[in-house]
């Protein structure tokens, strides 16, 4: 399976393959066999022991180097577990926050698609598709029809930690139980990953965006939701939680006529190409 990336400073596309172990598990009958082991709880809390142990450290190291992590951008540079590792601070002025009341920033590092919401859509990314009434209820989705859904992918080499988008004051955070699979495109082939996979979301009542739907989706085989308040007075910029390992998602839904998506963003998602954003980043603004 082959996708594309493009970065907001440069005209070049990237194009990324999923991994050989991934077209195994998804692709083939002794794969999607073995997936249904893989994914099961007690192997999700083998891994996650595992992953908080020291003896995950030995893997930090040549995941730095395979993926060229600039570790000194970060707060702490020795871990104790490889979670602790994914689940490292960046130092703030390395991912300085939009402030201007106007701006819609990104709430983390992603490849951010942005759709439409209509009674019949579908999310497609890279080629993968499925409905949105998977992932929330539809009392509450039909308040956003015609608004806009934006889906942030993180993959495992993404910095983890996510930021509100606004100011405002946040709901309680509805956990959502489900069967933990990678958030890569070639796992949307033959699953319904957004119904199946755990989730949490919460409403988001913004100071400038209206209530805006903050949903978060784990991953195989860990895929952990840490979200750090509820009931909640927050602030723009402020961190709301973090993924452990795995590969994450972030979906936003924002009501019609609020905001107005930067063209660049909208332009790549018209084409099926996904848009590099960072945490704290502008990626729209406000209606005025």
């Amino acid at each position: 399976m082959i996708y594309k990336i493009k970065h907001r400073n440069s005209d070049k596309i990237e194009e990324t393959k999923s991994t050989k172990t991934l077209s195994f598990f998804y692709n083939t009958l002794l794969g999607r066999i073995l997936l249904k082991i893989c994914t099961m709880k007690f192997i999700s809390d083998i891994a996650g022991i595992y992953m908080n142990s020291r003896l995950s450290k030995y893997k930090i190291k040549k995941f730095i180097k395979d993926n060229k992590i600039k570790i000194t951008d970060y707060e702490k540079t020795n871990y104790n577990s490889f979670n602790e590792f994914f689940t490292r601070k960046i130092i703030s002025i390395k991912r300085p926050i939009n402030m201007t009341k106007t701006a819609f920033i990104s709430p983390c590092d992603s490849k951010l698609s942005v759709y439409t919401i209509s009674n019949d859509l579908t999310l497609n990314i890279k080629n993968s598709y499925y409905t949105i009434d998977t992932i929330i209820d539809k009392k509450i989705l039909k308040e956003y029809k015609e608004g806009y859904a934006l889906v942030f992918r993180l993959s495992p080499t993404d910095y983890h930690r996510y930021c509100y988008i606004d100011s405002g004051y946040q709901e309680k955070n509805n956990k959502i139980k489900g069967i933990l699979h990678t958030v890569q495109p070639i796992a949307l082939k033959r699953y319904n990953f957004y119904k199946t996979n755990t989730r949490e979301w919460t409403i988001l009542h913004t100071n400038n965006f209206n209530e805006v739907v903050h949903i978060e989706i784990g991953a195989m085989t860990i895929g952990k939701i840490k979200n750090e308040h509820e009931n909640y007075i927050f602030k723009k910029g402020e961190e709301k939680g973090y993924f452990e390992f795995g590969g994450s998602t972030i979906v936003l839904l924002v009501k019609k006529g609020i905001i107005t998506i930067d063209e660049d963003i909208l332009e790549n998602s018209k084409n099926n190409i996904e848009t590099y954003v960072k945490y704290g980043e502008k990626i729209g603004k406000k209606n005025t």
